[in-house]
């Protein structure tokens, strides 16, 4: 066992770049992350990284032994996937990520319930607005709002998500309410970007059709929670799914705008790497969230 977490180690450190981030992921001090490759050195007589104040690189033993030790990792996963098949009691760790708002709001008040019913599974939440590398870092289940970009990967499609356009009384009462979508180019538009971010433009379905729209504002961010902040601030119009905003509206802090021309509502699914989809745990927690979610998307 120490060796097979040794290689675990090892795996982790070139794939995330360093012996912190490595053993973060694997919930341990860099110090015992650190001891896990002498470990390992010491045991071949080889040097496997070179290390720097900067950055850290496998040598290129290590880089060979990097290719043979994943595999040897990724076979025992699917090996102890096809057990916890047979046995009904599913165990190990699932490396989750998610946007931020919907992993605050949908995600991760239901990762309890579900270690509640397996406690056997380990669950390990990442929350960020931006892209992710889900080979690269490990990823078992990444969740998503919008279109899945990565067609290596195997998406299901979970529910709609509505989305709607929203700001103040007071904002509208300043600056005018928009009648139609062009008048949305007047308007300070509150936009989620980062780099390689989709969101330039809006689509709203019109009578007409779907109409997209290049709108603009004098500021932007990669939170979608900073851009609920600012539209409740009185800053702008902002694009929204509806469960982020459904308490704000119904209170009348927000207010609907174009509401006879909504956005193009957001796919909600969830992208898995295909090497994961035989494990039992991979398919309970996406049945679960799925299950669960839709609940309360009333979907």
């Amino acid at each position: 066992m120490p060796y097979l977490e040794s290689l675990r180690v090892f795996v982790r450190v070139i794939e995330l770049g360093s012996i912190t981030a490595g053993g973060r992921d694997l919930r341990m001090s860099p110090a015992v992350a650190s001891n896990r490759i002498k470990d390992l050195e010491t045991r071949f007589g080889v040097r496997l990284l070179n290390r720097t104040t900067r950055k850290l690189v496998p040598t290129e033993v290590g880089r060979a032994f990097y290719e043979s030790a994943r595999r040897v990792i990724e076979t025992l996963d699917e090996a102890e996937a096809v057990v916890s098949g047979f046995s009904g009691m599913p165990h190990g760790a699932l490396r989750v990520t998610a946007p931020l708002g919907l992993g605050r709001r949908l995600i991760s008040p239901l990762v309890p319930k579900f270690c509640e019913e397996y406690p056997g599974v380990e669950i390990r939440l990442r929350l960020s607005d931006r892209n992710v590398d889900i080979i690269a870092d490990g990823i078992d289940l990444a969740f998503f709002l919008g279109e899945p970009q990565d067609s290596a990967l195997k998406w299901r499609r979970i529910a709609e998500c509505r989305r709607v356009l929203v700001a103040t009384p007071e904002y509208l009462e300043k600056r005018g309410t928009p009648e139609k979508p062009d008048d949305l180019v007047k308007h300070n538009c509150l936009l989620l970007r980062y780099p390689r971010s989709p969101e330039y433009y809006w689509v709203l379905h019109t009578p007409e059709g779907p109409q997209k729209l290049l709108v603009h504002g004098h500021f932007d961010a990669d939170d979608g929670d900073v851009l609920t902040d600012w539209a409740l601030d009185g800053c702008g119009i902002a694009n929204r799914p509806h469960y982020e905003v459904a308490e704000h509206i119904a209170t009348g802090r927000l207010k609907l705008v174009l509401p006879e021309c909504p956005p193009s509502p957001a796919q909600f699914g969830v992208l898995t790497p295909h090497r994961r989809l035989q494990d039992p745990k991979v398919r309970l927690f996406v049945d679960f969230i799925a299950r669960e979610s839709k609940r309360h998307l009333g979907a």
